[in-house]
């Protein structure tokens, strides 16, 4: 098709590295000022992205979401570089395909409520170590408890695996981020480079995946056990063919990034909005004391509206794809504004309101409210996501008294990957007395601090 047949949106004549520049230090206040000038599709020139339309409208955002695997890619992207061939990330159309449906049974249904146990003992286990009575920021305990649950329910690690990796993957991903962020800095440039020191350590992860693996195929229980690898080991058995251990440590790294520093961000989130919400959070204090859950699943639903933790999802255009009037040609990439559809009252009543009742007995729209993305690559583990919430917060909610504040609301601080409160969701608590919990996390609260 001839050049001149495209139509791109308008958008800014800035140079392409400035906008790169801006969108890396203050993206959210660069795209709130675009879309005034502009409206809800712009067209800029990004380093990495080339030609890039920028969509903030849910009718658009549907298009982009429904369109044909051939003719939007989502495997090109600088977290897929980082993560491997194997991961789900770097893989498009059939290939896709494939390993979603073969990922995607454990994150829903039953097998995914068999992960309740290991969340709330993990949950209580850390919890176990706050202070009472002076503020500290939650963000790291949330940290720990959601890389404790992904590496037993996902990774299946006990013993000394475990250990070595929940001391290797927290500076692992923190400098996965950077080099996300940073292209430049992945070559290596000498020993102490970020580049080279990613190789080191990434190498050290692969031995210990690695092990995991050889443990599993040896386990004479394999078919028993319910962790995500045995999973992935009994499909690509079961299917005649051979285990691809580098192939399974991508994805396993990938389930990891995914569901660790969002959740954790989604959790101090939820601490911050909710002590500056005090009747929302006694409700919620009223309702963990049965056995409902719908006010404490529509809050996390609403935190993750007016807070969301990754706010952009991206295409590569592969043929030419009509997007509203425009015709954008290949090669262009598309973007997906998460924050700006989030937070427009045209498509949220009051939207800068932090309101759970608006979702309390009503699914949020699919196309503006997009947390967790859309359509086929919409997020793996968006409902274990959600489960791990609200099985954290109920913990949380039943074992303390989390203490209101008066102070403004803290900033949003991006961290590489998500969006995460700028003091870390500072928390200021007090312990319930222990007959106030269920019976099982109150026998587990004191054997942890015993």
């Amino acid at each position: 098709m001839p050049t001149a047949a495209y139509r791109l949106p308008p958008g800014p004549n800035t140079p392409k590295l400035l906008n790169g520049l801006t969108f890396l230090v203050a993206r959210n206040a660069m795209v709130r000022r675009l879309q005034r000038r502009y409206g809800d599709v712009l067209t800029m020139q990004m380093p990495g992205f080339g030609t890039m339309v920028l969509v903030m409208r849910p009718d658009l955002v549907k298009q982009v979401y429904t369109a044909k695997a051939d003719v939007l890619h989502g495997g090109k992207n600088p977290l897929g570089e980082i993560l491997g061939p194997g991961s789900l990330f770097s893989m498009d159309e059939d290939r896709h395909l494939q390993e979603r449906r073969m990922l995607l049974p454990p994150f829903h249904g039953e097998r995914m409520r068999s992960y309740e146990a290991i969340i709330e003992e993990e949950a209580l286990r850390e919890m176990a170590s706050w202070p009472e009575g002076v503020e500290f920021a939650s963000i790291g305990s949330f940290q720990t408890i959601t890389l404790r649950i992904i590496l037993r329910a996902v990774f299946g690690a006990e013993g000394r695996e475990l250990a070595e990796l929940e001391r290797l993957l927290p500076p692992l991903t923190t400098l996965g981020q950077r080099l996300v962020t940073i292209p430049i800095l992945r070559r290596d440039w000498g020993r102490r480079s970020p580049g080279a020191r990613w190789k080191r350590m990434h190498a050290r992860y692969r031995r210990l995946a690695d092990t995991l693996v050889e443990q599993h195929l040896a386990d004479p229980d394999l078919g028993e056990r319910i962790d995500i690898l045995a999973l992935m080991l009994r499909a690509q058995l079961e299917d005649g063919g051979e285990v691809d251990k580098a192939d399974l440590a991508d994805e396993l790294l990938t389930l990891l990034v995914a569901g660790h520093e969002t959740t954790a961000s989604a959790l101090a989130w939820t601490v911050e909005r909710l002590r500056r919400h005090p009747e929302i959070l006694r409700r919620l204090e009223d309702e963990a004391r049965g056995e409902e859950n719908a006010l404490r699943l529509a809050t996390a639903e609403e935190v993750l509206r007016v807070r969301p933790v990754i706010n952009a999802t991206g295409r590569v255009v592969m043929k030419p794809f009509e997007l509203g009037e425009w015709l954008v040609p290949p090669g262009s990439s598309i973007v997906t504004g998460i924050a700006p559809v989030h937070h427009d009252d045209r498509f949220h009543a009051r939207a800068e309101r932090f309101e759970p009742d608006r979702y309390v007995g009503r699914k949020p729209d699919t196309y503006a409210w997009i947390p967790f993305g859309g359509g086929l690559r919409r997020c793996l583990g968006a409902a274990f996501a959600q489960f791990e919430i609200d099985v954290v917060l109920r913990t949380l909610l039943r074992s303390f008294e989390l203490q209101a504040t008066s102070e403004p609301g803290e900033r949003e601080s991006f961290r590489g990957v998500a969006f995460a409160p700028s003091k870390g969701g500072a928390a200021v608590v007090r312990r319930r007395p222990l007959g106030q919990a269920e019976p099982e996390s109150a026998a587990l609260m004191t054997a942890l601090n015993s």
